[in-house]
């Protein structure tokens, strides 16, 4: 059989816990190389930990002993790192671990938000109802990135061809109407000088223009590490960003009462919740304002119906849904005035190229008349 562990030491030991006793262990390198690099790369998504979750609340509610869970989930998953991380917990558990401590000796691939749900379930003792739960977060937060990037997706393409176009006009086509032009003698036009230029800039200087957009991509990196700068691009996104901003908020409303109904209706006290649920919303911003609260939540008047009622995490339930709704039209009306823009925007530049140059073949054609 073929099992996945650091060393052939550490297969031993595992083999030898379940009663077998190895012959001869042999490191499988087929699929070294490639792999390995892919996997470097790779990283746990929350697909995953939603696939993760399901099969977990599935196996428990069957009876079965939460590392044997571990067991079976690690032997079924198909993506190298998370095994490894699977495998971990496996190991942690044997060790005397608790499940929620051996998820915190992971956290950077499982996220605070599962780590205080499972301890919560450990006490409470549902700990296959709080898998449930999760597995029901984290696939619609998994429809949301879904929703966003099939948003963007559209008008990502069309900017991709528009640039395409723009470098195929100036460097493929340009050239050859400069040399014409140069030999005519007729005085060329302000736009078509122009597009010279810019056409010799991106034939000779090309590696400036990779140089400058590096940088820029450098800076934008640098700039979201510090936590000043990405708060307040943060804060200009969802309050002053034209077109996006409607959608910005929705986003940030959506998953902060989602987050917030989970922990809530899974037992986690109500500051330790918003302190879990400002990391998540994924906006600095909101963070900073969240960090500051200590008994004023937001949206005060469906948080205040909740208190009142004892039925928090269920108006907030509801509310996510509705800003749910909210975000899928924000982003249909994003999409609706972004597609005919992008088509405008190509087709002023492209026509401007083209204008640019025909003129002097008017202008030749004038003079030889």
């Amino acid at each position: 059989g073929t099992f996945t562990a650091g060393s052939a030491n550490d297969v031993s030991e595992m083999l030898k816990e379940k009663k077998f006793f190895p012959v001869h262990i042999e490191e499988d390198k087929s699929t070294k190389g490639t792999d390995d690099i892919l996997e470097r790369f790779s990283k746990v998504t929350v697909k995953d930990l939603a696939i993760f979750c399901r099969q977990f609340y599935a196996m428990l509610n069957a009876g079965i002993p939460i590392i044997n869970c571990i067991d079976i989930i690690q032997q079924q998953t198909t993506k190298k790192r998370f095994q490894k991380v699977i495998l971990d917990l496996f190991e942690q558990l044997q060790k005397g671990y608790t499940f929620s401590e051996a998820l915190k000796q992971n956290s950077d691939v499982f996220p605070n938000i599962m780590i205080n749900m499972v301890e919560a379930g450990e006490v409470s003792g549902n700990l296959d109802l709080i898998m449930d739960r999760l597995s029901q977060h984290f696939e619609k937060e998994f429809k949301i990135n879904n929703k966003i990037k099939s948003s963007m997706a559209y008008p990502a393409v069309l900017a991709f061809v528009t640039v395409a176009v723009v470098i195929f006009l100036l460097v493929g086509v340009m050239p050859t109407f400069i040399s014409m032009f140069e030999g005519s003698g007729v005085p060329l036009p302000g736009p078509t000088i122009l597009l010279m230029k810019i056409s010799a800039f991106i034939k000779n200087r090309w590696y400036v223009i990779l140089g400058v957009i590096a940088l820029i991509v450098y800076i934008f990196i640098k700039s979201r590490e510090n936590d000043k700068l990405r708060e307040g691009q943060d804060k200009f996104l969802l309050k002053r960003m034209p077109i996006l901003r409607d959608v910005n908020s929705k986003i940030v409303s959506s998953r902060f009462t989602r987050t917030m109904s989970t922990l809530m209706g899974s037992g986690v006290e109500l500051l330790t919740a918003i302190e879990i649920t400002s990391r998540v919303t994924g906006n600095k911003y909101v963070e900073s304002i969240l960090a500051k609260v200590s008994d004023d939540p937001m949206i005060p008047s469906m948080i205040k119906i909740g208190e009142d009622s004892g039925s928090l995490d269920n108006i907030l339930d509801k509310t996510a849904n509705f800003y749910d709704d909210e975000l899928e039209n924000a982003i249909q009306k994003l999409t609706t005035m972004l597609e005919p823009l992008m088509i405008v925007v190509m087709g002023a530049v492209v026509g401007f190229i083209v204008i640019a140059m025909m003129m002097p073949i008017f202008d030749m054609a004038q003079t030889v008349a």
